[in-house]
């Protein structure tokens, strides 16, 4: 693949991305876009349920499976070493818009905040969630972390060099502020469906154990006594809490 032909795909990856990313913004909040959480044909409850059920689980061993670095090494010897990453962003991606286009709401009220103050409360803290989201991956490098910054660099015939270990602003207060940032969204909400509860709760323990068997392991092997460090002195999601050792 030429350097150009690499470079339109990691912008239209990127692209997606972001459709993908603001689309989950208004389909998590019921906001604004044709097909929400809650809205669509409803059909019977374990149909519902075991559809949704497969949406998540063919987004959670993408994210997972890809994300490893047995098979970054492996795919990377099919493809470019400068898409490896927007690939992983594309897929990941187009799982979602899978997810938005084929769930299937449970419309059944788990709770609604009848006091307008308390709504407006829940839906600022829902928007605070998706703010630390974006936010946190500027704080790491948001263009590497999406795969702009590799196809640069292979435009420009320069070696691509994975950035240093940092602890900056909220990765001083949790390791995964990312992750925080998507459990405060999808729990904070006015209106609780038991559709969105579903998805809240199955994507919580996904993160929490993905992040915790997975990632956290991945980057102790790769970063070694530095990260071991920073487990030791930053809890993993509840700020302020005293780590485990």
């Amino acid at each position: 693949m030429g350097k150009f032909i690499t470079f339109i795909y990691g912008v239209l990856a990127y692209l997606i991305f972001l459709i993908a990313f603001l689309y989950s913004i208004g389909f998590v909040g019921n906001l604004i876009v044709p097909k929400s959480i809650d809205s669509g044909i409803e059909t019977a409850f374990l149909q519902a349920f075991l559809v949704n059920a497969i949406l998540l689980g063919v987004f959670a061993i993408q994210h997972s499976v890809m994300a490893r670095p047995a098979f970054k090494k492996w795919i990377t010897g099919i493809i470019s070493p400068a898409i490896e990453r927007s690939t992983y962003v594309l897929l990941s991606s187009l799982a979602l818009l899978l997810i938005y286009w084929q769930w299937q709401p449970i419309t059944t009220v788990v709770w609604k905040a009848e006091n307008e103050i308390v709504a407006m409360i829940l839906t600022g803290i829902f928007f605070l969630g998706w703010f630390i989201v974006l936010l946190s991956t500027f704080m790491i490098n948001h263009f590497e972390l999406f795969g702009l910054k590799q196809i640069f660099d292979n435009l420009k015939n320069k070696q691509s060099q994975s950035t240093t270990f940092q602890v900056n602003f909220f990765y001083k207060i949790v390791r995964h502020p990312i992750m925080l940032g998507f459990i405060i969204a999808f729990w904070a909400t006015p209106l609780m469906t038991v559709g969105h509860l579903i998805f809240t709760v199955v994507t919580t323990i996904y993160i929490v154990i993905a992040v915790k068997y997975l990632e956290e392991k991945d980057l102790k092997k790769t970063l070694g006594e530095k990260y071991e460090e920073y487990q030791k002195k930053v809890p993993m999601f509840i700020p302020f809490m005293k780590p485990r050792k």
